[in-house]
């Protein structure tokens, strides 16, 4: 296949994450995937050979996507360690910050007399950070931010301690951007330059941040 991308081996994160609390909860988050399998399929069509690594969403396989369904953080990071090497890694996933300590064999009872629950939590690997600094560091390594305020600082600050090339931050909360729509708004970061892609369908969006990523990649 002709394009941008043609002969290049693309890893796509996409979607959240589910941390088992017992057999019947669990920790997450509002990702839907979306912009993650819209990532693949834009880097498809550049003429990518596309790995994509799911978590839990009812979202359908891009056409000519290989995918690796995962459910945790855990899953999630020996999945994409396990993929490399790669040309260019997207982390587009909604990867949970923190998981429980331990997993209840059995569900949870509420206690008489007892209106609390106290869950110990422990941090997740950083896969995004591993990945920048892996001995098969890809060429290109880039990062998604979901902010709720000074975006631009965080994610900048995020770009820094990664060690990532891009980062493409949006402002969670905002109409047509972020969680749980079909249209989102991205401004893209890297060392001294930056870009805004959208509001736009996350189709569009993921074709424009693509398109980015195949120019930097030639820089």
């Amino acid at each position: 296949m002709s394009g941008a991308l043609a002969g290049k081996r693309v890893l796509v994160s996409a979607g959240p994450t589910f941390e088992d609390i017992d057999p019947v909860r669990f920790v997450g988050n509002r990702s839907s995937g979306k912009m993650g399998f819209a990532v693949a399929a834009a880097a498809r069509d550049l003429g990518a050979e596309v790995v994509l690594v799911a978590g839990p969403v009812q979202l359908d396989t891009p056409d000519g996507v290989q995918r690796i369904d995962v459910r945790s953080a855990a899953q999630m990071h020996a999945a994409v360690l396990e993929a490399l090497p790669v040309d260019v890694y997207i982390g587009a996933a909604a990867v949970a910050d923190f998981t429980p300590r331990r997993v209840s064999e059995h569900k949870l009872k509420k206690t008489v007399g007892s209106d609390t629950l106290v869950l110990e939590l422990v941090r997740t690997p950083d896969i995004l950070a591993e990945v920048a600094v892996h001995p098969r560091r890809p060429a290109l390594v880039v990062g998604f931010a979901a902010e709720t305020h000074e975006v631009e600082r965080y994610a900048r600050g995020k770009l820094a301690n990664k060690r990532l090339d891009l980062i493409a931050a949006n402002l969670v909360g905002a109409a047509g951007s972020g969680f749980e729509c079909d249209d989102n708004a991205l401004t893209v970061y890297w060392d001294g330059g930056e870009r805004r892609l959208g509001p736009a369908a996350k189709t569009e969006v993921a074709a424009r941040l693509v398109d980015l990523v195949a120019e930097r990649l030639q820089a």
